[in-house]
């Protein structure tokens, strides 16, 4: 079937604060790409654009954030990605609406995966707003910003004007949900209703601006998926003054400042060769946000802020998450019990096989017990963690845990980013997603998330009842084949296999690094 489209001067033209953009009609939908909501110099706390004349063309993707290294292809088949031209001027966003009228839509901002250092708002093919936009009645909005040592590096010794650099990259963020909230009316969009999610990085970005004042009052609802993290994970602690002066003296420079001049190409080299021996010495490197005024802490540093509790939160993780990236093995869903334990023991020990497998048993009966080895305990800690505390302050807060299994070696564990495509509506563009039920099961997640935007209440006909979690008992919406909620499921066996995995996970550090996609 031929597809509606249409791109002239009388269609798809919106007046925004800087000046009129110019999208497309596609099908029912009408597109915007790479508008941008600020600029910045390097280093500096971004403003808004300076207004242009005449109709800016927004039907292209704008540029992306500049990485440190360079990306290598790999996973495709269960994140098909899509890679863009890079460069410092990168604050734009895209929106996807059903109609640029008056009609008051949710507005759902989506913040990319890859830490604070990667990826970008198009880079994964399923971050197309489509399907989402069309099927919940949505504006859709992802966004672009800052990353890594342009977006998370403190060189506020140079002076007073790069005082906000630790954080500019989650500022950035901030300029981009201020200039939703003055100018989505004009796409269809409601600026008093606006989620913000986001998965990985993204959703780690969701909870750092739920931590920055700056951000108050310009979202409703948010939406973490695998993205929960302390600081101790990060490693970001310090400030930047070891890595300015080594950046200066390794460049040669004749003044730090000119760290904000230099050819990004120069700088980027100079910062990867240095960053290695000051991370050894335990001096900060940057790369994530860093506790100041902008932000007040992750959450093992820092209260949640009282400004927050009325934010309704969806929080969930991947059973898998990164231990999936590894090969689990042809036999998995086919060997015995007893060739499982004995593989088990080998990992894990026979005092963490005798403690954790009848916790597993109850916690995943559906399972293999061979998928203990897999489990997932980076994020799930965190996300427990997040959720009993946000609960006993009295907040809202929707807990998940994804487990559909991949159609991939014959059915592996689900990993990280393995949810993406469900929740935009996009698995016919992912091939591990093409299997028995997929379609169901991507309903069911829309319908959730849409009830959840829509009302901050997950609540669909499509699902059973899903209560909010309190501090004693999290409700665990269990995303699978057959959807069903579990209380304390794994409570218990979570701060084990913490303990037991150690050996392993140390194991498959290196094959996880490579084969990790972003």
């Amino acid at each position: 079937m031929a597809h509606y489209f249409r791109c002239d001067d009388e269609n798809a033209i919106v007046e925004t604060t800087c000046g009129k953009v110019k999208g497309y009609l596609w099908d029912d939908l009408t597109v915007f790409k790479g508008i941008p909501y600020a600029t910045a110099k390097r280093f500096q706390k971004a403003v808004e654009p300076e207004p242009w004349e005449g109709v800016k063309d927004a039907s292209n993707f704008g540029y992306v954030c500049p990485l440190l290294t360079k990306t290598k292809p790999n996973g495709e088949l269960g994140v098909p990605h899509r890679y863009w031209i890079s460069d410092e001027d990168c604050l734009n966003l895209n929106i996807w609406t059903p109609g640029c009228d008056s009609k008051k839509r949710p507005v759902i901002v989506w913040l990319h995966g890859g830490a604070y250092a990667f990826g970008s708002a198009i880079e994964h093919q399923a971050y197309d707003g489509d399907n989402l936009s069309r099927y919940g009645d949505f504006v859709v909005v992802t966004v672009n910003h800052r990353l890594n040592i342009l977006g998370y590096l403190d060189v506020s010794s140079l002076g007073p004007e790069y005082c906000h650099s630790a954080n500019n990259g989650t500022l950035d963020l901030v300029m981009a949900l201020k200039w939703i909230h003055t100018n989505i009316s004009g796409f269809g969009g409601d600026p008093g209703n606006v989620t913000i999610f986001g998965q990985s990085g993204g959703g780690g970005k969701v909870a750092a601006l739920m931590q920055t004042p700056a951000a108050d009052g310009l979202y409703h609802k948010a939406v973490i998926m695998s993205g929960t993290v302390t600081h101790r994970f990060l490693g970001c602690e310090g400030d930047g003054t070891a890595i300015v002066e080594a950046l200066t003296e390794h460049l040669n420079l004749a003044s730090a400042k000119e760290l904000a001049t230099v050819p990004h190409e120069l700088l980027k080299i100079a910062y990867n060769e240095i960053s290695v021996k000051l991370q050894e010495k335990g001096e900060y490197i940057g790369q994530a946000p860093l506790k100041d005024d902008d932000f007040s802490g992750f959450i093992d540093e820092a209260p949640m802020r009282q400004e927050t509790l009325d934010i309704p939160v969806m929080i969930g993780t991947v059973f898998g998450e990164f231990s999936a990236f590894v090969p689990a093995g042809a036999d998995r869903l086919h060997m015995s019990e007893d060739e499982a334990i004995e593989i088990l023991k080998a990992e894990l020990g026979e005092d963490g096989v005798r403690e954790m497998l009848p916790l597993f048993r109850t916690a995943y009966p559906e399972r293999p017990i061979y998928d203990l080895l897999c489990l997932d305990s980076q994020f799930r800690p965190d996300t427990q963690f997040f959720i009993k505390e946000r609960a006993r302050a009295g907040a809202k807060i929707y807990s998940y845990l994804f487990c559909q299994d991949m159609n991939m070696d014959h059915g592996s564990v689900p990993a990280h980013c393995a949810d993406v495509p469900y929740f935009f509506g996009n698995t016919d563009m992912v091939p591990q997603t093409q299997q028995e039920g997929v379609k169901e099961l991507e309903e069911k997640m829309l319908s959730a998330l849409t009830a959840f935007a829509k009302t901050g209440k997950p609540d669909t006909d499509l699902l059973p009842a899903w209560p909010s979690s309190t501090a004693d008992a999290e409700a665990c919406m269990i995303f699978k084949d057959n959807c069903e909620v579990r209380v304390n499921h794994d409570r218990e066996l979570i701060p084990l296999h913490q303990k037991y995995i150690v050996p392993y996970s140390q194991k498959i550090f290196q094959i996880m690094m490579e084969k990790l996609q972003h």
